[in-house]
Order: structure tokens, then C-alpha cells, then sequence
């Protein structure tokens, strides 16, 4: 009997012990408990909805309250939308959508208004698709200055300059010579120039030549445009560029601190491969990877100005080129071996380091431009290339090498000595310690992995808090990642990208993911962060009548509304203002030409107004103080009402008038 009772108790102690274990495991499966100091309310909502106290932390780190403003700004590429969009940190909400190379009706941006970049290039359409890749904030010393934007778009060859005044596009340029960017736009230390990097190797001028003759005709491009601050324009005419091998170049980097003066670009495709699957070649994918080490181009910006000014360049299509034969004999242009297929070239704060990552090799490699120069100045070179560029020997400019993870590609780099890397194949953020000898110090030995976040998922760029200036903020990383797959909301088969917000602020192991953030109107490329209080924008235009385009009073402004008749032409001066336009009634004859001016007579901060025409296309937005014209032929007759297209009062439905076309 003792026996027996003694088998119960120890049954019983059994079944107690698996039940205490299985709670246990239960609630870690769940994640930690909540912290008991929440409001009950609060308690309530977490609980409710399943949240964790990762879930709870990551809500408080990232919420701004309304009426509350972001710490940081991010300006996005929008890739395929054409446009940029600028995103508000922590809060990883859209501020606002900037229309760039694509029209936007909801500002007007081509659509009827002169007063824009894209009217200037096109008129009124029709317009090509675009593809925005990188953007770059204007610096001075080193420093992002909060005055300008700048945005390349890789498929046709253009560049785009944006003032933060007002946050609108104010010019773009095409290549004259090239065709396509992928390095585009980085700018120098000052803002003297925008730097814009070919991708795929063309004959320069947009000629024609055959396959066969790609090692004799076909080349690269690396564009200099001269920016005028004062004006805030591209000069074209005080620019260059300079001709590269066919060696398909990518990604660039401007010097800075101890490399100002220097511009860095990586290729690929140093095979000369042209591809012909169809013809039983190997494809391109296989054809530009087979060497183990392709080429960083090393470019001395400063004696390349000297180049031009001395005559040394050809025109081709009236852009000043220097030839390699004579950026080579002129000291410019050198190269040295980098990890094959690189996507990522990225100089450090202090410009000591220049980090590249190639997608092929798990390791970042990490030159000196002390070491640079010295190999230079020593004429260290393994050969010369094809093209009689001299190639410095690797090993003489290498600093070191730091193994990763699979895929890695792109750098960012905080205050603290560390520096980032995106790794696509194993979808994560790597942190790991930079050199002694560049401007800030990690607390662990240099040229190792101290830490790793995983993102979701294969993240291409990435960007820090002011990580591409001589001060980085380093309190947030974000990570633009190309797949989103189960993050959020199906969405059909088109995917939105997931944009990532993490915690960098702690040393050490401490990355802390924090938010996702779906954008699905084109993927984003790469970005720029600035503190938000370097930004300078405009609450209202300076004084009533503002041509934003020429940012100056315009002559067309007006305080009265009124029609006028010359000759076949009818132009018309609108005021506009809380709740009607002056004139109402506009009657014109079919086949007249009309210049419509309207002036946003309005000086309160957000008392926006629009304009639209239904059948003739017409659609603007009048911000406070702004003068916009349109331009059109009547050649439609009937009554077409034109109204304000932005809800400014509560008398909205009321603003409007008709435009009479007469037979």
C-alpha cells in the first residue's frame, strides 16, 4: 500500500512539473510578459491585440503625436513613379511626394502650368517614363546644407535639381552624350558639382556603331555638372565629363576630408562581354562575371577642371569631354582591382576609407587614399589596361578586408566608428568597426562584425541619419528592401517595398528593428536623411505674385483681374482667393489662343487653391503668393466650367466660373 501511494504522489509530482514546464514554454513562445507599468487602458489594448513588449517599445520609439514634428526628413527616390518622396523619421510617415521626371496633376506639374522644369524640357508632353535612383542633399564643408535635391533618372540619361525652399523641381538636364545613368547624382563637398555616372557602355554622342567594333567605340561617361548656387541652376555650358573604358561602371562616391578632390566609381563588366544568348553566346549574367577582380575608377576632379581649362578636351554635341588619353597623361584617371561584380562604393566620414562591396564576394573591401596616393606618387601599378589607364596594385592601396556575409553592397556609417553594410542574399544589416585613422573610433578592435539585424527582405540600400556627411547623426538606419512578401496586406502580385527603420543609437550587438513601412508607388532606390532642422522651407512665398520656376516676382502677377485681347490672342488675369475668381466669365472664339495668369492673392499659410479645365487638360495648384500661367489653343467650343480643384472653405463648390468658346 505505502508503495502504491508513494507511484501516486510521484505521478502526481510528475504531471505538476509538465504542466509548470508547458506554461513556461507557452508564455516564452509568446515573448516576455508586458511591463506591468502600462496604463490599464493601455494593458488592455497590448493584450487584446497580441502585442509583445518588443511590439509596445517599437510603437513609443516610432510615434509622433500630431501637431508634433519628425526629428529627421528622408528624401526617397521613388524609382519607377519618377518622383521623390520625402518621409519623416521616426514617424516613417509620407510628408509629401515631389514630382520630378513624371507629371502630377494634383500639383499641376505637367499639366498646362509653365512655370515648372518639366514644361521647360517638354512642353506639354508628351512625357517618357523615368526611373529615380539617388538622391543627394547639398553640402557645404561636408555638411548637408538643407538648400537643394538632387535626382538622377537612370533611364534617360537625366538630372534633376530640386530647391527646398518650396520643395519643387526646378530644372532638369539631359546627358548630351549618354543615354543612361546609374550613378546619379552625388555631389562634391561644396556643391560644385553633381556628379552623374553612366551604366551600360554606348558609342558617346548617341551614334551608332556595331557590336563587333564595342572594345574600339563603345564607352562610359562621367558627367561633372556645374551647379550655381546663387541661381540654383546646372550651369551646361561650365560643365564637362570625362570618357571611361566600355567596362560597365555603376556607383560612385565624392571624396571628402582626407579624399576631397577625388571621385570614386566601381564597374563591372571588365570582360567587354556583349552577350547574343540568341546566338549561342553566354548570357550577360555569366559573360560579365567571370573575372575574379573588376575595376575601381579613381578620378582627381580638381586637375580634371585644370584639364578643361587648358583646352584639353573634344566637343561631342557641344559638351566638353576630356578623351582618356588625355585624363590619363593629365594624371585623372586610374584604376585598381576590386572584388568582382561590385555594387557599392562608399568613402568614410573622415574620407580615409573608401568601403566597396561586390556582390559575388562576402567580404567588403576597404582601401586608404593615403595608400592611393602614395601608390600614385611611387607609380605602383600592376599594368595598364586596354586603354592605357594605369592600374595600382592592389595590395598597395588595399587597407583591409572584412568578411560579411552573402551579397553585401552598399555602406553607411554613424558617429560612433562603425560602419553598416547592407547584405542582400542573407537579408540583413551588418555593423562592424572602421580603421583608427578615420575621424571617429568604435570602442571594439578595427575591421570586425559587432553586430546584425535581419531585415525583410534582401535589402539593397540603405541610409543613416546624415550617413554620407563628414558629421553623421547616427541614431537611425533605415533599410530599403525589395521584397515584402507576408509583411503586410496582399496587394495582388505587384508587392509593395518595405522600408525599415532601425535603432543604430546603442553600441555594440544593439541593432533594435523598429517600424515597416510599405511603399508601394515604385521601389526606392537609395536615400539621404537630414536633421529636420537644417531645413529652411518657405511657409509662404515670399511676396504675392511669386513665379516659383524663376523664384522672383513674376511680370505676369496681378492684384486685379482682367481680359485682354491682342490680336488672336487672349490673355487673361486672374486673382484668386477665398471663394471666387475675378474674372467669373471668360468668353473667347474658337481657335484663339489664351494665356491664362492666375495670382494666389492669398498670404495665409496653407490657403492653397487649384485650377482645372475639364477637355482642355488644364489642372494647377496655387500655393500662397504664387503666379502660374497656361497656355493653350481654344479649339474646342462649348461652356466648360473651371473651378478650384482644392477644398479651401467652406464655400469650396462655389469657387468657379465658365469659359465660353464660341463657334
Amino acid at each position: 500500500m505505502r508503495g502504491a501511494v508513494s507511484t501516486r504522489y510521484l505521478i502526481a509530482g510528475l504531471i505538476v512539473l509538465l504542466v509548470i514546464g508547458l506554461i513556461f514554454v507557452l508564455r516564452n513562445a509568446r515573448g516576455p510578459s508586458l511591463p506591468t507599468g502600462l496604463p490599464a487602458d493601455a494593458m488592455a489594448v497590448a493584450n487584446e491585440r497580441g502585442l509583445t513588449p518588443d511590439d509596445v517599445y517599437a510603437a513609443l520609439a516610432t510615434y509622433v503625436p500630431g501637431g508634433k514634428q519628425d526629428d529627421y526628413v528622408m528624401f526617397a527616390s521613388g524609382g519607377h513613379s519618377g518622383q521623390v518622396i520625402a518621409i519623416g523619421l521616426p514617424s516613417m510617415r509620407i510628408l509629401k511626394v515631389i514630382p520630378v521626371f513624371v507629371p502630377d496633376s494634383w500639383s499641376g506639374y505637367g499639366f498646362g502650368v509653365e512655370n515648372t522644369a518639366l514644361h521647360e524640357v517638354y512642353g506639354r508632353g508628351p512625357y517618357p517614363p523615368a526611373d529615380t535612383h539617388h538622391p543627394a542633399l547639398s553640402e557645404t564643408n561636408g555638411e548637408y546644407d538643407g538648400e537643394f535635391l538632387f535626382i538622377g533618372d537612370k533611364l534617360n540619361g537625366r538630372v534633376a535639381v530640386i530647391d527646398l525652399r518650396d520643395w519643387e523641381t526646378k530644372q532638369i538636364v539631359r546627358n548630351p552624350v549618354f543615354n543612361n545613368n546609374h550613378g546619379a547624382a552625388f555631389v562634391t563637398p561644396n556643391t560644385e558639382y553633381v556628379v552623374e555616372v553612366s551604366q551600360y557602355s554606348v558609342p558617346l554622342g548617341h551614334k551608332y556603331a556595331p557590336l563587333e567594333r564595342y572594345k574600339e567605340e563603345y564607352r562610359g561617361l562621367l558627367t561633372f555638372w556645374k551647379f550655381d548656387r546663387k541661381k540654383g541652376r546646372i550651369v551646361v555650358e561650365e560643365s564637362f565629363a570625362l570618357e571611361l573604358p566600355p567596362y560597365w561602371q555603376d556607383l560612385a562616391d565624392c571624396g571628402k576630408g582626407a579624399s576631397d578632390g577625388w571621385v570614386f566609381v566601381n564597374s563591372f563588366n571588365t570582360e567587354l562581354a556583349t552577350g547574343g544568348v540568341e546566338k549561342g553566346n553566354p548570357p550577360f549574367e555569366a559573360g560579365v562575371s567571370q573575372n575574379d577582380m573588376d575595376y575601381l575608377h579613381i578620378v582627381n576632379w580638381k586637375k580634371a577642371e585644370e584639364l578643361v581649362r587648358a583646352g584639353k578636351f573634344t566637343r561631342i554635341n557641344n559638351f566638353r569631354v576630356i578623351p582618356i588619353k588625355e585624363a590619363v597623361a593629365g594624371g585623372v584617371l586610374y584604376l585598381t582591382p576590386e572584388p568582382k561584380s561590385p555594387h557599392g562604393v562608399d568613402v568614410s566620414p573622415g574620407g580615409q576609407y573608401i568601403v566597396v562591396g561586390g556582390k559575388l564576394d562576402p567580404h567588403v573591401t576597404v582601401y586608404s587614399i593615403d595608400r592611393i596616393k602614395k601608390a600614385i606618387e611611387s607609380k605602383d601599378f600592376e599594368k595598364t589596361d586596354a586603354y592605357g589607364i594605369p592600374v595600382l596594385r592592389f595590395d598597395a592601396v588595399k587597407e583591409a578586408q572584412v568578411e560579411l556575409g552573402l551579397g553585401p553592397l552598399h555602406t553607411q556609417f554613424d558617429n560612433q566608428g562603425y560602419a553598416y553594410t547592407s547584405l542582400f542574399l542573407d537579408t540583413a544589416v551588418v555593423r562592424w568597426t572602421l580603421g583608427p585613422n578615420d575621424k571617429y573610433k568604435a570602442p571594439e578592435e578595427p575591421w570586425k562584425v559587432v553586430g546584425k539585424v535581419q531585415t525583410h527582405y534582401n535589402i539593397g540600400h540603405l541610409a543613416v541619419a546624415e550617413g554620407d556627411t563628414v558629421k553623421p547623426d547616427g541614431k537611425y538606419l533605415v533599410a530599403l528592401n525589395k521584397w515584402s512578401v507576408d509583411r503586410f496586406l496582399s496587394t495582388g502580385p505587384l508587392l509593395p517595398q518595405n522600408l525599415q527603420l532601425i535603432d543604430i543609437s546603442k553600441p555594440g550587438d544593439s541593432l533594435r528593428l523598429l517600424a515597416d513601412m510599405p511603399l508601394g508607388m515604385g521601389e526606392p532606390h537609395y536615400a539621404q536623411i537630414i536633421r529636420a532642422d537644417r531645413l529652411k522651407s518657405w511657409e509662404v512665398y515670399p511676396e504675392v505674385g511669386w513665379d516659383p520656376h524663376r523664384q522672383a516676382k513674376s511680370p505676369d502677377a496681378t492684384d486685379k483681374g482682367r481680359i485682354e485681347v491682342r490680336g488672336d490672342t487672349v490673355h487673361i488675369y486672374t486673382t484668386v482667393v477665398r471663394s471666387h475668381f475675378t474674372p467669373e466669365q471668360v468668353k473667347v472664339k474658337r481657335g484663339q489662343k489664351v494665356v491664362w495668369h492666375l495670382t494666389n492673392t492669398e498670404r495665409t499659410r496653407d490657403a492653397t487653391h487649384g485650377f482645372a479645365i475639364p477637355a482642355y487638360g488644364i489642372g494647377a495648384s496655387l500655393e500662397p503668393g504664387e503666379t502660374v500661367t497656361v497656355r493653350f489653343t481654344a479649339d474646342k467650343e462649348g461652356v466648360y466650367p473651371f473651378y478650384c480643384t482644392e477644398f479651401c472653405s467652406a464655400l469650396h463648390l462655389e469657387m468657379m466660373g465658365y469659359l465660353l468658346v464660341e463657334p
